[in-house]
């Protein structure tokens, strides 16, 4: 298997960390009601590598950002609540500072102890961050000599401390977490045992246009789930009431649909759906016995016929990657198709690969996450490597290729 993502980047197996000052930027963009956090997933990916760095005597300095503040007056968005909770599992003394100037971070280095971490507050409450801003960069790169990346989630971003930070600095690399993703995705790329099905949902099409378009040649077949299935059947002819729709898109599913069944491979619809008045009207709510929608009444979910049609090729499957749910599955009774996906997914023996996303937190709530091979920390950044898209945060760490090294033909 190659690693097409890893080639010429150090991992940090790679690095002499003691009393080294270590600026690791992690995904620690957890989901937070009224302060307190309702999914640790990230947070317990990000163990590995700060133990690791801690172990071998390093300074560290941790960043992430944290939802999308306007500015650092959006104190809802403070690393605060994230700070306490790595104090607990990392039996460490994490410092969380509010200012990532370079003054308050050296002094704080200087007496920084064994068993203490320094945490810096939301990156993005710096305009900085999101404009790839090298002033921001500068300043970090002034106290670190170390900089490591662990981040998954963020590194489609070109951002100042994915991309601009790592320019600066000549020690860079990478963390267990990303190491990990890149290896199973790669999998996923490079001759995947077949058969070999992909499971997409969500709400878009148009989303997943790229991702279609990668894997069309590598799956032996698509089941289509969620709202981008009305799509996909309003293509088709099949009348979908007044299901989300994606028209602008039709004329491509209609393609698509074409091209899948000229190479020979599987396109599951869903035969029979949930459907309900609206969305938030779940008493009106019964199961068609066919695929038709009538006028009135949309799709939220996809039927018990679909769901075993679904398990039934899932049951076969040696590789599966699934992204994006089957319906409203944050609704529980909407939620029967995507945790019946889960289950199957946790009963069969192949290698299953969840995108991040919505398709992470579906697992999560399944309660079937820890019978995956892999769920994904990183939903775009995921679909992004997929498709073929290079990550600014990888690509900065490779070693730049030297004008004078490139071998001309003779």
């Amino acid at each position: 298997m190659s690693s097409r993502g890893l080639r010429g980047i150090k991992t940090v197996r790679d690095f002499e960390f003691k009393d080294k000052v270590v600026f690791l930027r992690l995904d620690l963009n957890v989901p937070l009601e009224d302060g307190k956090i309702t999914d640790e997933t990230r947070i317990q990916a990000a163990l590995p590598t700060i133990k690791y760095i801690q172990e071998k005597g390093g300074k560290i300095v941790m960043a992430s950002h944290l939802g999308r503040p306007q500015s650092a007056q959006d104190k809802q968005y403070s690393m605060e609540p994230i700070a306490l909770r790595l104090t607990e599992l990392l039996s460490s003394e994490v410092l969380l500072v509010e200012e990532p100037s370079a003054e308050a971070v050296k002094g704080l280095l200087i007496g920084l102890k064994k068993n203490q971490l320094i945490l810096l507050e939301n990156v993005r409450f710096e305009p900085g961050e999101t404009k790839n801003s090298p002033e921001f960069a500068h300043v970090i790169a002034s106290y670190a000599q170390i900089y490591i990346n662990d981040a998954f989630g963020a590194s489609h971003r070109a951002h100042s401390t994915i991309h601009a930070l790592p320019e600066l600095m000549k020690e860079k690399g990478i963390g267990f977490l990303i190491e990990k993703e890149i290896q199973m995705l790669d999998q996923l790329l490079d001759q995947p045992q077949k058969p070999y099905l992909a499971i997409l949902g969500g709400s878009k099409v148009s989303d997943k246009i790229s991702v279609i378009e990668k894997l069309i040649d590598l799956v032996d077949g698509f089941l289509i789930g969620g709202a981008m299935a009305y799509t996909f059947l309003k293509a088709q002819g099949t009348p979908v009431g007044k299901s989300l729709v994606e028209e602008d898109k039709l004329k491509y599913a209609r393609e698509m649909i074409e091209r899948i069944a000229a190479r020979g491979k599987t396109l599951l619809l869903p035969v029979d759906h949930v459907i309900t008045t609206s969305i938030t009207d779940t008493a009106s709510r019964k199961t068609t016995d066919n695929a038709v929608i009538q006028d009135g009444w949309m799709g939220v979910d996809i039927g018990p016929q679909t769901i075993k049609n679904y398990s039934a090729a899932i049951s076969e499957a040696k590789t599966v990657f699934w992204n994006g749910p089957m319906g409203v599955f944050e609704t529980d009774e909407f939620s029967k198709g995507t945790f019946g996906i889960a289950e199957s997914l946790a009963k069969c023996s192949a290698m299953k690969i969840v995108g991040g996303g919505d398709s992470a937190a579906a697992a999560e709530a399944s309660g079937f996450a820890s019978q995956m091979t892999h769920i994904s920390t990183g939903g775009g950044a995921s679909l992004e490597y997929l498709q073929g898209d290079k990550l600014p945060g990888l690509e900065v760490l490779r070693p730049k290729i030297k004008t004078s090294e490139v071998i001309k033909p003779s």
